[in-house]
């Protein structure tokens, strides 16, 4: 009897023992000096990347030197501010992301409570309503603001698993009600690695993995803050940070971000979806409005829309404006110039209308792959209208044509910028459609340098015997084939 009763009250002792979420993070807090740490800044160097922007769509993203990187944390207020130097990591370029940066390209990007905004090369705030939320997510997901989020959370669990062959601890709650956050703790009650998840047009519910490692007390005041002195970031698989971290700032009175008066005054949502449509040529018409622009192609029986960018708002708007520009003809075909996700972004919402997708070779496994990815964060027309995608590859040349109108696909060979990309033809027009290898500059601009991408169209051009009159690029201006030819120096 005795020895039934010892059992039983050793039981409970180790039942009483058990640790619970709460304990796992107040360990971490404890070990990392999270408890009274109300704002940090840190400073290091490392490497940048451009997320969506690679040569292929299965390479790694375009990669910069990040010559240096200070990020201020003030986690009272949900306030932040993160400014980079990077410098051109490859020469000749590879992939995209405004290549290259010419001598060093500086980047200020700020979230002070439901606001955020950039500061541009001017020196001008600009709104940065679409970038609120994930901003906020960055600041949750740093060692100390997990911390702080994970203590805050309502029923977080708790399991045990082997990573890399050693045990750690899992602690996964929901924060803000939408974002499912994990972090992964050591034996030494150290967070390993974060990882939530973020809305992607392209990747939909994309996987974020921060992995933090070499914990170091690295202010010039000593304190119990204790830091990672390396951060890694991946989204979507690929790095698009790597930091060193060489030095800390813990508890700065001075953290003040005052929101400017235009970006407080500035709706703190995205703006409506503009989309202008002028018609170029017979059957053509140009597709304007933003940054990134499509052409719309008219058939007898069907239209084909090169260009369905951005995200699933854009498209959408875009798809409206063929639809009352060319009215009672499906879209039947839509072309996507080339892999980088800005370009590409819109895509799933041509598989919803029913579009068969016109892509280089290389594009097509991989979209097949991404799109059927889930959307659950933010439910786009696909998700909400499940079809099948019907995705066409495109090597050398593909042409559409009824006898009247004729639209030609090429590959483009030789481009640093992508190895996907497809240039458009309307040999009746004349008319080049051509993304990313020549963005003309403002009429009234200084004349921009020749580019490598410029000179490589042109050659393209000559290459495949093209009587181009006029341009329709993605990005910039209607211009002429003389514009180019003065770019590129032929005039």
């Amino acid at each position: 009897m005795l020895k039934k009763a010892s059992v039983t009250f050793a039981l409970l002792v180790l039942a009483g023992c058990a640790r619970t979420p709460k304990n796992v993070v107040d360990d971490v807090g404890k070990a990392i000096g999270a408890g009274n740490l109300k704002s940090i800044q840190y400073s290091g160097s490392g490497y940048i990347y451009a997320i969506g922007q690679s040569f292929q769509p299965n390479d790694r993203y375009s990669k910069f030197n990040l010559k240096s990187y200070t990020r201020v944390v003030d986690y009272d207020k949900g306030a932040s501010r993160d400014e980079d130097v990077r410098t051109q990591f490859e020469n000749p370029p590879r992939g995209g992301g405004v290549q290259p940066v010419i001598g060093e390209r500086r980047a200020v990007a700020f979230l002070s409570g439901d606001s955020a905004w950039n500061i541009g090369a001017n020196g001008t705030p600009a709104p940065a309503a679409a970038a609120i939320e994930e901003r906020q997510v960055q600041l949750a997901i740093t060692p100390h603001g997990w911390v702080k989020a994970a203590t805050a959370a309502e029923n977080p669990t708790m399991e045990s698993k082997t990573e890399d062959g050693k045990p750690v601890t899992v602690v996964s709650f929901t924060w803000k009600g939408k974002y499912k956050v994990s972090g992964f703790v050591n034996d030494q009650n150290l967070l390993e690695k974060v990882d939530t998840w973020l809305p992607n047009p392209v990747l939909g519910d994309m996987v974020t993995e921060t992995t933090y490692s070499g914990y170091k007390d690295l202010g010039e005041i000593k304190s119990d803050v204790m830091f990672p002195s390396r951060i890694v970031q991946k989204q979507g698989g690929y790095p698009v940070m790597d930091l060193t971290i060489s030095k800390t700032d813990a508890n700065n009175p001075y953290v003040v971000f005052p929101v400017p008066d235009s970006v407080e005054k500035a709706p703190q949502a995205p703006p409506p979806v503009k989309v202008e449509s002028q018609k170029v040529g017979d059957g053509v018409w140009y597709l304007t409005g933003g940054t990134h622009h499509s052409v719309a192609v008219e058939f007898k029986t069907y239209v084909a829309l090169v260009e369905c960018p951005l995200n699933d708002d854009r498209a959408v708007a875009v798809l409206d404006v063929v639809k009352k520009t060319i009215p009672n003809k499906p879209i039947r075909y839509v072309i996507n110039s080339h892999n980088h996700f800005d370009h590409s972004g819109g895509l799933r919402a041509c598989v919803a209308e029913g579009a068969t997708i016109l892509t280089s070779t290389d594009n097509k496994p991989y979209y097949e792959k991404v799109w059927a990815m889930p959307h659950t964060l933010n439910p786009d027309r696909l998700a909400k209208v499940p079809k099948k995608p019907v995705v066409e590859a495109v090597a050398d040349k593909r042409v559409l044509t009824d006898g009247t109108q004729t639209l030609e696909l090429y590959h483009l060979q030789g481009s640093n910028h992508t190895d996907t990309m497809l240039l458009g033809y309307l040999p009746k027009q004349k008319v080049l459609i051509e993304a990313d290898v020549y963005n003309p500059t403002p009429a009234n601009a200084p004349a921009a340098p020749p580019t490598k991408e410029n000179i490589n169209l042109n050659d393209n051009i000559k290459r495949l015997k093209l009587d181009v009159q006029q341009i329709t690029p993605l990005h910039g201006r209607l211009v002429t084939i003389a514009d180019l030819k003065k770019v590129v120096g032929e005039n």
